[in-house]
């Protein structure tokens, strides 16, 4: 289903997934990410996407080599 401005369901729900993962793990304001440009909003959010596999990948304990 599409919607007046050619939005789809499927988009509106990347776009919210988006907005609740930069609230909860950078407390951005909804006020603050409707207002980001959203080339920028793209880039924080694969940004912080990065960050977070980054961290995972840095708690993930070491096999030592013998």
């Amino acid at each position: 289903m599409q919607t007046f401005f050619g939005l789809t369901l499927e988009y509106i729900e990347n776009v919210y997934e988006q907005f609740f993962l930069m609230k909860y793990h950078g407390n951005w304001t909804l006020f603050e990410l409707y207002n980001l440009p959203v080339g920028l909003r793209k880039w924080f959010f694969r940004r912080l996407v990065k960050q977070k596999e980054e961290e995972a990948e840095a708690a993930k304990p070491r096999r030592h080599s013998k």
